[in-house]
């Protein structure tokens, strides 16, 4: 009995020890997913506050804070249509889509051809061109609106949706190229190997084997390029001046702020439906988003 009383203590302390040890990592889980969920909400909130303060009347706007309306729950999509209707917030959206989705396609084509060019296809003048890709990155683009401006004005581009593909296009395009030049770089080079034993010419390697094991840092990539040409609001304001067409809803949004007079219900809602879009997408596709950052972090 002697001899069995110090394995029993030594099985009773591992037992207290590991019921310890899981007790603590039940409480840094927990821990873990306060923090988790306090960041999303502190971050949903202006969201929340923007679509809230929307469909309330324009009296308890103008009179009580967004969160009286969890206590008067007096709601109306009133606003909605007055910024449709009135404020041209329909016409706007459409603009920015006709801008947008191009835009992306574009930005994400020609990034994944000029990365596999740069990555497998040897020719004079590679290491050049990265480096003028990487130089690019760290130009801004101001410097480059007065000309571009002045050129847009000869060629007759200034005022159309095609000119601001171009611009958005260009400038976006060193980025993508370096963002999936690192990415194409990290697939094995046996399988580019595989492909060439089997009579696999470059088309058809790429077509293949590059765009599908590609597609969540093109996911990435589009997403990101979306977000910059949805938002923003300098390149539409200046190449766009004069046009008869309706502009971004950035430009329309900017005009408003200093204009609207129907109040600040209306000007809410155009500003929720602007960030609608970009939320959507985001929530959807975060997932992708995050494989393909982290894809070409670590060459394999």
């Amino acid at each position: 009995m002697s001899m069995a009383t110090p394995e029993i203590d030594h099985l009773s302390e591992s037992r207290v020890q590991g019921q310890a040890a899981r007790r603590t990592r039940q409480l840094k889980s927990l821990a873990l997913h306060v923090l988790i969920i306090g960041f999303l909400i502190f971050w949903f909130m202006p969201v929340l506050a923007l679509f809230v303060s929307s469909v309330r009347p324009q009296a308890d706007t103008a009179t009580s804070g967004w969160w009286m309306a969890f206590v008067r729950p007096l709601l109306s999509a009133q606003n909605y249509a007055m910024a449709i209707d009135q404020l041209n917030v329909g016409a706007s959206l459409a603009t920015s889509v006709a801008i947008a989705i191009p835009t992306t396609v574009l930005t994400v084509l020609l990034s994944v051809i000029g990365a596999y060019a740069l990555v497998r296809m040897n020719f004079a003048g590679r290491t050049t061109l990265s480096l003028i890709l990487v130089a690019l990155l760290v130009t801004p683009p101001q410097i480059t609106l007065v000309p571009l401006l002045k050129f847009y004005n000869s060629v007759s581009l200034s005022g159309t949706i095609p000119g601001i593909w171009l611009y958005q296009v260009g400038f976006t395009l060193p980025f993508g190229i370096f963002l999936m030049r690192g990415f194409i770089a990290s697939i094995p080079r046996d399988l580019y190997e595989s492909a060439s034993l089997d009579g696999a010419t470059e088309l058809r390697t790429f077509i293949s084997i590059v765009l599908p094991l590609s597609r969540p840092i093109m996911a990435s990539l589009g997403i990101m390029a979306f977000l910059w040409s949805w938002n923003d609001l300098l390149i539409p304001l200046l190449f766009m001046g004069g046009s008869a067409m309706s502009p971004p809803i950035t430009v329309n949004l900017a005009g408003l702020v200093g204009q609207t007079t129907q109040g600040q219900g209306p000007l809410m809602a155009a500003t929720f439906l602007s960030v609608l879009v970009p939320l959507i997408l985001i929530l959807s596709a975060q997932r992708y988003f995050v494989r393909g950052i982290l894809g070409g972090a670590v060459k394999g």
